[in-house]
């Protein structure tokens, strides 16, 4: 009884702390962080060493919107894009029972899509300092944050100073600024296996 209790209660993300800690970690891998923390490139590489499907949240979004993320809240308004990424994220645990799943860097901003996210994933903060993430912003093409950079920095510490409290609730805390690429990938690799115990 007590397992069909439990999964019970992870299939309605209402397991609670008894829950969560009798139950095997979810092999659905979610990296949440600021925009520019290494989400995607390392995401892609530990999709690749633990032969997971790698879930680019803000594709799929752009998939059941019929455009880009920024056409989305332009058009429609940021509560319509959360309603897409909610929708977005319900799919890719429903499909996938393993994967590494990049998320969109607001995802914190919506307290049921994150607690959903809490729920059925096993969840990595990926942390940058402000100067990098700002850096490979602009490395990707996008010049929006060096046209006033001064007050591009100070948005971007303020909106990290807000979401810190959410992405602190992850099960794993990796910075992305202390090492090079490779070292954050092996440094990733290592803890993730530790934390989901072999199963990937």
């Amino acid at each position: 009884m007590r397992k069909v209790r439990i999964a019970i209660g992870d299939v309605l993300g209402t397991g609670g702390a008894q829950g969560q800690e009798n139950k095997p970690r979810s092999l659905r891998i979610a990296l949440v962080g600021l925009r520019g923390a290494g989400k995607s490139t390392l995401g892609a590489m530990l999709a690749e060493s633990l032969d997971f499907p790698f879930v680019e949240l803000s594709r799929e979004i752009e998939k059941f919107a019929g455009c880009s993320v920024g056409e989305i809240q332009g058009l429609y308004g940021q509560a319509a894009y959360r309603r897409y990424e909610r929708r977005a994220l319900e799919e890719a645990i429903q499909i996938h029972s393993e994967a590494v799943i990049a998320t969109p860097g607001g995802i914190v901003s919506d307290p049921a899509t994150f607690n959903q996210l809490l729920a059925h994933c096993t969840t990595v903060w990926l942390q940058a300092a402000p100067e990098d993430h700002m850096q490979r912003v602009a490395a990707q093409g996008d010049m929006r944050p060096m046209a006033a950079s001064k007050e591009a920095m100070d948005d971007l510490r303020a909106i990290l100073a807000g979401r810190m409290a959410f992405y602190a609730k992850a099960e794993l805390h990796v910075d992305t600024s202390a090492q090079p690429l490779a070292e954050t990938f092996q440094l990733l690799h290592a803890r993730v296996k530790e934390l989901i115990g072999g199963q990937g």
